[in-house]
């Protein structure tokens, strides 16, 4: 991609590049809402419903699980009357959590919540690929900022967003800065999509090698009931004192839930905190080697996730050291299948939580050693690559989000596009 892009001013310029235009919002685009559907018109099938919700979770890349619908005869009365989403129209969060745009996949059919969501389409000498790219720049966040009204709950009005600026290149470049920045998203989308299916196969050789046997079933020979303490090693952790800043801003990494509420992967390759050597001494667990398996013990009881560096942990973790009887990719993918059974395991009023005592009362089935290393001669090569693979989203991700200011001002311009 860097054969296609050239410098062609410093960073601290502020200066509008040749060819450039200063816009509005409005100007390039209509920007509308939608057609009102009452609760009463709410369907368990039928058309996909977005609210919010369900565009916060096409951003951040997540499947949908889409709860409303709404009947194909009330859509299909809609798409006559007013028109409904097309390919590559935008919709953009527009109440409580702001600033999340959707970019309409091809040959879709959804509708969408009046209100909570706005509606940008007929695009006026702007590429809309270009514009949903500007809307998650750093620039286009500044400036939808100034749309904002609400101080409880904080919203966009139309009106504000028709009077938003823009600066915008000319069409043909907008659309090799969208296809520079759209390799990015689909090197990926490609790469997690290899993810979904390596994790899901491991889980299918899984079941179908494990499974079927339950506690109360016959067993193979050499099997037996067990509990998960006879066969992992598990510790906890705690926070050092966040008032002593000689515990804080150290290069170990240390870890609490909230790194794994965000982390859509099987693995966790970093921390937002870290602790110093003396924050480490007041953890009785220590550092905690590669390959850890992290379980969130609490609000909420369930977040996995394997470690692909040393790190300490906090209080709201059961971790799981490797190299046990019951391997990590193992207990991983026991875990996944058997997740209810440990939530049902936590107890508690504020919060569920489960102790690391009850954790290892769990009972399980325990199949013969020689099984379980058979099986992981198996399923390391897709742990392997998974981890291979999200290595390199991380890796593009982090040069995407580098070059997407630089583009979106200018700084980086494109030579590679016919005027």
């Amino acid at each position: 991609m860097s054969s296609v892009i050239e410098n062609t001013c410093t960073e601290h310029s502020r200066s509008i590049p040749d060819g450039w235009v200063e816009t509005t919002l409005g100007e390039v685009c209509e920007i509308t809402s939608a057609k009102r559907i009452f609760a009463k018109e709410y369907k368990t099938f039928g058309i996909p419903f977005f609210r919010g919700k369900e565009v916060t979770e096409k951003y951040n890349g997540n499947e949908v699980s889409t709860e409303l619908f709404i009947t194909r005869e009330k859509y299909e009365e809609i798409k006559e009357k007013y028109g409904v989403p097309v390919y590559n129209d935008i919709l953009l969060t527009s109440v409580g959590t702001l600033g999340n745009p959707y970019l309409v996949e091809k040959d879709f059919e959804f509708y969408f919540k009046d209100g909570n969501l706005t509606w940008f389409k007929n695009f006026n000498k702007i590429d809309s690929k270009y514009l949903f790219y500007w809307i998650v720049s750093p620039q286009g966040k500044e400036n939808l900022s100034h749309a904002r009204i609400g101080s409880t709950q904080q919203a966009y009005t139309m009106t504000a967003l028709k009077r938003v600026e823009i600066v915008k290149p000319p069409l043909p470049e907008q659309k090799a800065i969208a296809n520079i920045l759209t390799a990015f998203d689909d090197k990926i989308e490609n790469l997690q999509a290899q993810n979904n299916t390596l994790e899901q196969t491991a889980q299918t050789i899984f079941k179908e090698w494990f499974g079927k046997y339950q506690v109360g079933d016959e067993l193979p020979d050499g099997w037996r009931v067990g509990n998960l303490g006879e066969v992992t090693k598990s510790v906890g952790g705690t926070t050092p004192s966040t008032k002593h800043e000689g515990f804080w801003n150290g290069n170990i990494f240390w870890s609490s839930p909230k790194d794994l509420s965000n982390n859509e992967y099987i693995y966790l390759l970093s921390t937002e905190k870290k602790i110093t050597e003396n924050g480490l001494k007041k953890i009785s667990s220590g550092l905690l080697p590669k390959n850890t398996l992290l379980l969130s013990s609490r609000a909420p009881v369930g977040y996995l996730a394997l470690t692909n560096v040393e790190l300490a942990i906090n209080q709201g973790y059961i971790a799981i050291l490797p190299s046990q009887y019951f391997s990590n990719y193992y207990t991983f993918l026991w875990l996944k299948k058997n997740m209810k059974k440990v939530i049902n395991s936590a107890n508690g009023s504020t919060f569920l939580e489960i102790s690391k005592s009850a954790f290892r009362t769990i009972d399980c089935v325990i199949p013969e050693k020689s099984k379980i290393e058979d099986f992981d001669k198996i399923v390391a090569p897709f742990f392997k690559k998974t981890l291979s693979n999200q290595i390199q989203i991380q890796t593009l991700k982090k040069t995407r989000d580098t070059v997407l200011p630089k583009l979106m001002s200018g700084q980086i311009r494109v030579n590679a596009f016919k005027a």
